[in-house]
């Protein structure tokens, strides 16, 4: 029978090593969310400068045929997920110019 310490009852594992083993993977999941963030954060800013640029010259300010590129990429590397995850950054990244 396994004893619950703080470190196991934190994180749902029976002996410490796996406790040690999953926060510090928490840790890097957490430290991978914050950079993702901002990379997400840097688009939405680079794809504004993009939707001025292409309003100014007259365009429209969204591309589909751009977007599908983008939706199909992701879709290939990621399936069916990544079809939602990708369709979720285009509206971030649509915003308001």
């Amino acid at each position: 029978m396994s004893v619950q310490t703080p470190g196991t009852e934190a994180t749902g594992a029976r002996t410490e090593e796996a406790a040690a083993l999953i926060g510090g993977a928490r840790d890097r999941i957490d430290d991978l969310d914050e950079r993702i963030l901002a990379l997400v954060e840097e688009r939405m800013a680079v794809s504004a400068a993009i939707q001025r640029a292409r309003i100014a010259s007259g365009g429209r300010r969204v591309s589909l045929t751009r977007e599908m590129e983008i939706i199909g990429r992701y879709h290939e590397r990621l399936g069916k997920p990544g079809t939602a995850l990708a369709m979720t950054l285009l509206e971030l990244c649509r915003g308001r110019v």
